[in-house]
């Protein structure tokens, strides 16, 4: 439907654009037909986890595509986060972006890591050299960057201050599917990096992660840490867990990967349909994309500029009630979240980027789920709304805010 005036908004009486909400997330669903093909496989051979050969064939894949020596698969992007902690066996502080999912820091927490938060480049929304550098201090062991938006995190600036300050470089790798850096895996850079193969990523386990290396004996220790059994390959580690991945798992990671160049092609034209839709509008900013880095375009995020009439909570409301599932991230950032926030002396000032990037970030829809049409509609939508955000301001200034996928 065609909305013409700032009345036509659902949320001041109009009628709403999509009656099947319209989700971030991908959920790129495997073919029916080619799931219960592989399903079939596994229930004949009855061999359900522990390494099975599905797995054994992910891994085998995951090294080719990912341009590694080792990788291995785990339950999910958070237990493979907690893994390479441990198999780093290392102790103290880990600088770590407050700007980020909370499970990032939880790992740290759970790895008896204490983390400590660094600022992020307002520009490319990560940590890099210069954030990182003045935090290092005696009790500073590692690095734990995160590429965010399925961008690059300074990956030659922090290799190079982690070799010349002997820390350790672990990378959450969770948005990276299908990523580079001037050609190279964003996997050949750090120590390790950790993967996520959750659903509403470009590659769909259900639930799943994978976590890769380069280094031999590090690898021989994430064997160990993600197997709560014994086996004759083990090395001597501090702690350890059930962290494998299932065969079902793997069969649905093995299914995406078939198609991930179809889905990253189809992320890569609604997310140019946004772009070039909102160029010209007033208030909007997309997130910035590193020209030097292949991208899997599986987020759609934007900023919206503080001089705006609408807060960005304001203008989430007005597209959930279109039935557009926009969502803010990482809304508070981790430094604002118990138990860290009495430990960190929380001010305005503490992290001024990441704060002030919490406030004005949003991501809108894109995956499987949406369509090239879909996204010309909320294109409309916010126009309409950011070009008479002055009138639209007024008139639900008292209308209460939805959460919006807060953390």
């Amino acid at each position: 439907m065609l909305k013409r005036t700032i009345d036509d908004l659902k949320i001041l009486g109009g009628q709403k654009q999509f009656e099947q909400e319209k989700p971030v997330g991908q959920i790129h669903i495997p073919d029916r037909s080619e799931f219960d093909v592989w399903m079939k496989s596994v229930m004949q051979r009855r061999y359900f986890t522990n390494h099975g050969p599905l797995v054994g064939k992910l891994e085998e894949v995951l090294r080719e595509r990912l341009d590694v020596e080792h990788a291995y698969t785990v339950t999910n992007g958070t237990v493979g986060l907690m893994v390479a902690l441990v198999a780093l066996d290392i102790k103290g502080e880990v600088l770590v972006p407050s700007f980020t999912f909370p499970a990032t820091v939880e790992a740290l927490k759970w790895a008896k890591l204490t983390p400590r938060f660094v600022d992020v480049d307002p520009r490319t929304h990560m940590i890099s050299r210069k954030t990182v550098e003045e935090h290092i201090n005696a009790e500073t062991s590692a690095v734990l960057g995160v590429h965010v938006w399925g961008r690059a995190c300074d990956p030659e600036g922090l290799q190079s201050l982690c070799k010349e300050k002997g820390l350790k470089l672990i990378y959450d790798a969770c948005h990276g599917f299908a990523c580079d850096y001037n050609s190279t895996s964003l996997a050949r850079f750090g120590d390790v990096s950790v993967y996520s193969m959750h659903a509403t990523k470009v590659v769909n386990a259900a639930e799943g992660g994978a976590v890769v290396t380069r280094d031999d004996a590090l690898a021989a220790r994430i064997n160990t840490v993600r197997n709560f059994h014994r086996t004759p390959a083990d090395v001597e580690v501090e702690m350890r867990m059930n962290g494998k991945m299932s065969e079902l798992q793997a069969a649905m990671a093995l299914m995406a990967l078939g198609k991930l160049e179809q889905n990253v092609e189809r992320n890569k034209t609604l997310y140019y349909s946004y772009i070039n839709g909102l160029a010209d509008l007033a208030y909007l900013k997309p997130a910035y994309l590193d020209k030097n880095g292949k991208n899997n375009f599986q987020y759609s995020v934007f900023e919206l500029s503080e001089d705006c009439p609408l807060s960005r909570d304001q203008l989430v409301t007005i597209l959930r009630a279109e039935g557009v599932y926009a969502r803010r991230y990482f809304y508070p950032c981790v430094h604002r979240l118990d138990p860290y926030r009495d430990a960190h002396n929380a001010t305005s000032t503490f992290l001024p980027n990441s704060e002030a990037l919490a406030e004005k970030v949003f991501q809108l829809p894109s995956g499987a789920q949406v369509s090239l049409e879909d996204t010309k509609a909320i294109i409309e939508i916010l126009r309409l709304t950011l070009n008479n955000a002055g009138q639209v301001a007024e008139q639900i200034k008292d209308f209460p805010v939805c959460e919006a996928g807060s953390q």
